[in-house]
């Protein structure tokens, strides 16, 4: 499931007219804002109503329930990380790629409560979270790929390799966002080599994916 699909199992129906949309958006940006604070079992509805100065029933109008509430938060996070990663595409492939690690860094950097949430997968362990995480590597997958190779439909070597790549930059990106030590220009270029020894251990492996080379320049 890729994750357009992903955010169509998990986002409820918009209902009604721009300003009831409109009025939904921004029920998710206060509720981003308070489970950043707050733990998920520390805020009850009722909590989550007089926060956000709104009868309690509009939040179950839109989202059905405390868990609606919460997952249509994090599927909104998801759609900025995977918006961020993504931008770039008409650069050439070596400049894409960088450009896509810097675009999560960035996102990491500035929504940490939100990106805490989608690679840790949520409280506890949350089935659907986790499948949005799932959703989210495979979408990251696919922006790597299509920077390197020009393509998403890759080989199962292919993906194996990009995705124990994507894994660790959330192990990483955790650790790096608790610390003081490392600027973001450092942090993507390390990733950026990581990422080009991965890419030259999947050209090693199958040939058929030669990693990016970067472009020569005219002496």
């Amino acid at each position: 499931m890729n994750i357009s699909q992903q955010a169509a199992v998990v986002r409820p129906r918009a209902r009604g007219t721009e300003r009831s949309v409109a009025r939904r958006a921004e029920l998710i940006a206060i509720g981003r804002k308070l489970f950043a604070d707050t733990s998920y079992d520390a805020l009850s509805m009722d909590d989550i109503a007089r926060q956000a100065h709104v009868a309690k029933g509009l939040i179950y109008y839109y989202f059905q329930s405390k868990r609606g509430y919460y997952l249509a938060i994090i599927e909104d996070s998801v759609a900025d990380l995977v918006s961020f990663a993504a931008s770039g595409l008409e650069l050439p492939a070596v400049n894409r790629v960088q450009r896509t690690i810097d675009s999560y860094l960035r996102f990491a950097e500035n929504h940490q409560a939100a990106y805490r949430t989608i690679v840790s997968g949520g409280v506890g362990f949350d089935a659907e979270v986790h499948a949005i995480r799932d959703g989210v590597r495979e979408a990251i997958v696919s922006t790597i790929a299509e920077g390197a190779y020009g393509r998403v439909d890759v080989s199962p070597l292919a993906r194996m390799g990009l995705l124990s790549w994507v894994c660790s930059v959330e192990g990483a990106t955790l650790d790096w966002m608790s610390r003081d030590d490392l600027s973001r220009d450092t942090m993507r270029e390390l990733l950026v080599k990581t990422l080009g020894g991965v890419l030259r251990a999947i050209e090693e492996l199958d040939p058929a994916y030669r990693a990016p080379r970067p472009a020569r320049r005219d002496s």
